[in-house]
């Protein structure tokens, strides 16, 4: 029993922590640059545009797999359930969840034309024309807004419903 609530309480981990990273991240990226209004210097752009392609890695780090994580999870709870323990927080928690996923997903995936087109900065991500490469970081950053938004706090949610879960089924403690 011991070692399934540890291998549940690892896959939740790990899907909870890819996005739990969204407000933060999301919320770095902005606060470093924000609108990116008037003059902004090739190197902003430049440190800008690396920022988000590095959140963008992240966030694709995060998806993959996470339709068998999910499964993993839900096979978890259902032994859980059986098992006669309350499950319906945790339950809850992970379809909202996942349906957040499945909404984030596709705009996730419509990134990848920003970033294979890159316009406005070369292969390297050295800015070639500041007009394109403005909007290009504009149109990525409104993107990843996008993803936080429509994942509306879901990870963080699951995972402290996990929390709860566990809490509320600790094993008494014995007095030796």
């Amino acid at each position: 029993m011991k070692n399934m609530f540890k291998k549940m309480i690892l896959a939740v981990m790990a899907a909870a922590l890819v996005f739990a990273a969204f407000p933060v991240t999301s919320a770095y990226a902005q606060g470093e640059n924000p609108a990116l209004t008037g003059e902004v210097s090739n190197e902003k752009l430049e440190k800008a545009w690396v920022r988000q392609l590095n959140i963008y890695e992240r966030l694709g780090n995060g998806f993959d797999g996470l339709d068998d994580q999910i499964a993993k999870f839900q096979e978890r709870i259902d032994k859980a359930a059986s098992k006669g323990r309350d499950v319906t927080t945790l339950q809850a928690a992970l379809d909202a969840f996942e349906a957040a996923s499945k909404t984030a997903q596709p705009i996730y995936d419509s990134i990848e034309s920003i970033v294979n087109s890159h316009a406005g900065f070369d292969a390297d991500g050295k800015v070639t024309d500041a007009e394109q490469a403005k909007s290009t970081v504009d149109e990525m950053r409104a993107k990843l807004k996008e993803v936080k938004s429509s994942m509306d706090g879901t990870g963080k949610a699951l995972h402290e419903a996990l929390k709860a879960f566990r809490e509320s089924n600790k094993p008494p403690k014995s007095d030796s």
